[in-house]
């Protein structure tokens, strides 16, 4: 049986937990972090989402933002993770794929 669709109303804020597949670590060095708040920037600007805050840690990633279409915060964390993650298993070339779990978590 599939999972309930998500709720969302624009304008309403969202608290999105990421994590690293397997709770994997997600940021390996420094460059990573900036790598992720460039693409964090451009994507929500792009999608309509206002982030009010954001928490990176090592194997997951906190934000709290209001999108301003029901779409929003879907597309923006869609786009956001496909862009990452194919960065990072550019960087690790040989070693086992990273990948974001399948489902981001919402409140």
């Amino acid at each position: 049986m599939p999972r309930r669709a998500r709720l969302s109303i624009p304008g309403i804020p969202w608290h999105i937990i990421q994590r690293g597949n397997n709770r994997s670590v997600c940021f390996h060095a420094g460059e990573d972090y900036q790598f992720y708040l460039h693409y964090l920037d451009e994507f929500a600007t792009k999608f309509g989402c206002a982030i009010h805050a954001y928490v990176l840690m090592t194997n997951h990633v906190h934000l709290l933002l209001t999108p301003q279409r029901a779409d929003s915060a879907s597309l923006l964390m869609k786009h956001l993770g496909q862009r990452y993650v194919q960065y990072v298993n550019r960087i690790i070339g040989d070693r086992p794929r990273f990948s974001i779990s399948g489902n981001m978590q919402s409140s």
